[in-house]
């Protein structure tokens, strides 16, 4: 078990099919990362944030046996994780209009959709990114999401699309109209004089 850090998430997985104990290392090793993916899409608490986390892992183990091996086991569990908090976003409405991204989120944001938008840095100054804040927060819900998977939780494609489930054209697609949309919001923030040379 000393070895588990260098195992794939496959084995791993096998490995918690025989022995649940081995299961605390896939949960070890995604824990941060889905609380850090709960908190990007929605305005939770921290308690709130990691009862949907034990939620997600619950369902994890429950349907272990259900995964194929052929995927990527971290587009399986980010889809669980995606599902999970839409059907919490049914029960408490816990999606808000405002994203509570840090500035080095938006600044990786904004770094990313640069073929569409030119940055000169500005992004660093509290008040501008405050802005940059709001703008993201007025994309539709899908968008939103997939500028998040790929940008700040640095997905490709291929595994979007295994999230979402949704085909990698559509991927495509959506992440291009989702840049094209922030950078109309983001002139409408006068984000533009600052942002966007």
């Amino acid at each position: 078990m000393n070895d588990y850090k260098n195992m794939p998430d496959e084995q791993l997985v096998q490995l918690s099919l025989n022995n649940q104990d081995y299961f605390y290392y896939l949960m070890k090793r995604y824990e941060i990362k889905l609380l850090r993916y709960i908190k990007r899409l929605t305005t939770v608490s921290q308690e709130e944030a990691k009862d949907i986390i034990q939620e997600i892992f619950i369902k994890v183990y429950r349907n272990l046996n259900g995964f194929n091996p052929k995927l990527k086991f971290s587009s399986w569990i980010y889809r669980i994780a995606h599902n999970e908090i839409i059907n919490q976003y049914r029960k408490t409405k816990l999606c808000s209009s405002i994203i509570p991204l840090n500035i080095e989120d938006e600044a990786n944001l904004i770094d990313a959709i640069n073929d569409s938008i030119e940055i000169d840095g500005a992004y660093e100054n509290l008040e501008t990114a405050e802005r940059v804040r709001k703008a993201l927060s007025e994309l539709p819900d899908k968008y939103r999401e997939i500028l998040v998977l790929r940008y700040l939780e640095d997905k490709s494609y291929e595994e979007i699309s295994d999230i979402l489930r949704k085909p990698p054209g559509t991927v495509a697609t959506q992440i291009n109209r989702a840049k094209a949309s922030f950078k109309k919001i983001a002139w409408r923030h006068q984000l533009d004089k600052e942002l966007i040379k």
